[in-house]
């Protein structure tokens, strides 16, 4: 068990290219822009800002990650900033939030027995813990990962677009356009 707010028993959390690819997907879901697009990209890993201890010493990340920024007040106030910046603004408010949870789900599954949740933090010290989440590197976080990799690919050759769209159009178009081209299956 913990023996401070923060301090993990198990491994690292759920890879942060898995929450990438995942904001994304879901924001393909909805009519929405390239730009708040990448805002779902973004919303869905901004919980794991408060994984910057590890710049500062192993004891800081320990104390800080899956507390300071993975909790229901982070991810009001988050997905309210991200939607003022957004065109569709109540869609995209509802949309980063459920992103934010289902960061928070995925890292209550896949982060490994011993990480925790703060949901309620800083109003309460209260830890929803999963004995039973699997270790960082198995399985079911490969699997993730597959799927949502797969998703991309059958969205860039659907819909024609890839996660790059919005901060490299060129390169995104030749991607589609080379995977089109190398897909069995087309349009």
């Amino acid at each position: 068990m913990p023996t401070e707010v923060g301090t993990p028993v198990g491994l690292a959390p759920m890879h942060v290219q898995t929450h990438l690819l995942c904001g994304w997907c879901i924001g393909n879901g909805f009519r929405f822009t390239p730009r708040e697009r990448l805002l779902c990209m973004v919303v869905s890993v901004a919980p794991d800002i408060d994984g910057v201890g590890i710049l500062f010493s192993e004891k800081a990340y320990f104390n800080f990650h899956h507390v300071v920024a993975h909790n229901l007040l982070f991810a009001l106030f988050v997905s309210g900033v991200f939607a003022a910046f957004s065109t569709h603004r109540t869609k995209a408010f509802l949309v980063y939030l459920l992103l934010m949870h289902l960061h928070l789900l995925m890292d209550f599954l896949g982060s490994g027995p011993g990480w925790g949740i703060f949901y309620f933090w800083p109003f309460s010290r209260w830890m929803a813990n999963n004995p039973y989440a699997w270790p960082f590197y198995s399985w079911q976080n490969l699997c993730f990962a597959s799927i949502f990799l797969a998703w991309v690919l059958a969205i860039a050759i659907y819909d024609g677009r890839t996660p790059l769209e919005a901060l490299m159009p060129e390169l995104d178009a030749k991607l589609v356009k080379t995977l089109r081209r190398a897909a069995v299956w087309r349009r």
